[in-house]
């Protein structure tokens, strides 16, 4: 057990090697001052002619630290500022400095610095939080986790190798008068469900650039290239990584198939109905419409299509009215709704110009990515890794209320999604 109170205080300070020189407890609320210095002849010697140098000035630096006892703390670290003696030498003078302790270019000591990074990176705590529990501003706390962040991301091993390669554009934040939209492209490793990078832009020159900075053998090695339907992506592919087997997103592929749905469900209810019956779009087919007998092989799951029509209806027969329907003279009030069946989908939406068109630009990606096996998924390649890191990537934005400053949104996105290896985080000197 500690007896000796110098000891101990070096023990809760965290710091074995400096000397306590005293504790300040105020009264008023203020935080806990410690006072230290460093060990007697620490660094006299001219960083250049070894000579003995005298002292010239004596300072104080206050650096922020982790609270002790339930109170901000603030590390008040005495420093000696020496000059050389040697007229020839040309170093003039120099502070006594211990990296030990806090780096030249932070506010706050090195187990603080580390400890409120985690806290913002790792679990997405607001900076504003963090600050005002270790009693500074946003700005000293904010530096910081750039300092620290920035040799997390850069870590050569956190990329590592990839195989299937994801690309998908995300909202960087709305500037201007006019809240003009900038945009970002992250890239996702579709096998590992992490987030490789962000870069700033979705244009080819951006997502070229960030291609060309991997090494040659990196890129050789992806097999897969999984993106939404952009045609912007799919030309960098070919391009740039002309060996991956493209996959489409399901979600931008069922959206696209949706939405050409919706709108030629319009076009056919403005030829066949009333305005006034424009709402029964969404619950009915149009009039007198009755799908072509199909095979079971090539049927539709009712519980998979949006608004099913109802059965063939004999000819010249009018067909069963949908839930809002006007009622008409003579008719029940509230006629009961046909009961949802299998259905294929109607045959008029493959005759949309628009539709043709992305489905044959399309029909590669979309056929050949179900069919390809994948290790531990029996259906394909998972494709929607890049729309899982959007939502950490949301999370991120609103835990910080939105971000200015690309670096800034890129280090708390990476910290949170890009996989960093946090055991590394005690060895490492922030930039």
């Amino acid at each position: 057990m500690e007896t000796d109170p110098t000891r101990i205080c070096q023990l809760l300070v965290g710091l074995p090697e400096v000397h306590v020189l005293g504790v300040e407890a105020p009264d008023d609320g203020t935080p806990l001052v410690v006072h230290v210095s460093c060990p007697d002849g620490w660094q006299q010697q001219c960083p250049r002619c070894a000579v003995r140098g005298w002292v010239k000035q004596r300072t104080v630096v206050r650096l922020t630290d982790l609270p002790a006892f339930g109170r901000p703390t603030v590390l008040a670290w005495h420093k000696i500022r020496r000059t050389c003696p040697n007229d020839a030498c040309v170093q003039g003078s120099w502070t006594t400095h211990d990296d030990r302790i806090a780096s030249a270019r932070h506010g706050v000591t090195h187990r603080a610095g580390r400890w409120l990074t985690e806290q913002v990176g790792r679990y997405r705590r607001a900076v504003a939080v963090v600050a005002a529990e270790l009693g500074c501003d946003w700005h000293t706390v904010n530096d910081t986790v750039l300092g620290y962040g920035q040799v997390l991301v850069d870590d050569p091993a956190r990329i590592g190798p990839v195989t299937a390669l994801g690309m998908d554009e995300t909202l960087f934040a709305r500037q201007g008068h006019y809240r003009t939209q900038r945009w970002a492209t992250t890239f996702a490793d579709v096998a590992g469900h992490r987030l490789i990078d962000i870069t700033e832009g979705k244009d080819s020159d951006a997502v070229i650039g960030w291609l060309e900075q991997r090494p040659q053998t990196w890129l050789e090695a992806i097999e897969v290239g999984a993106l939404d339907m952009a045609s912007s992506y799919r030309s960098i592919y070919h391009r740039v990584l002309p060996q991956a087997t493209l996959v489409v997103d399901p979600f931008h592929l069922i959206k696209h198939a949706n939405l050409t749905l919706d709108r030629t469900r319009c076009a056919v209810q403005n030829q066949t109905l009333d305005t006034a019956d424009t709402n029964t779009i969404r619950s009915t087919g149009p009039a007198g419409y009755s799908p072509a007998p199909t095979s079971d092989s090539t049927r539709t799951d009712s519980r998979n299509c949006r608004g099913c029509w109802p059965p063939a209806t004999p000819t010249g027969t009018s067909p069963p009215p949908g839930p809002r329907r006007k009622p008409s003279a003579g008719s029940t009030p509230n006629p009961p709704r046909p009961p949802r069946t299998t259905c294929t989908p109607c045959p008029r939406i493959y005759a949309s110009p628009t539709a043709m068109s992305t489905s044959a630009a399309w029909a590669e990606p979309c056929a050949t990515g179900p069919a390809r096996s994948w290790p531990g998924t029996p259906h394909g390649p998972p494709t929607d890794p890049p729309k899982r890191q959007n939502n950490l990537i949301k999370a991120v934005k609103r835990t910080g209320f939105g971000f200015r400053t690309f670096r800034n949104y890129r280090i708390r996105v990476l910290l949170q999604a890009g996989g960093v290896n946090w055991n590394l985080l005690p060895t490492m000197t922030p930039r």
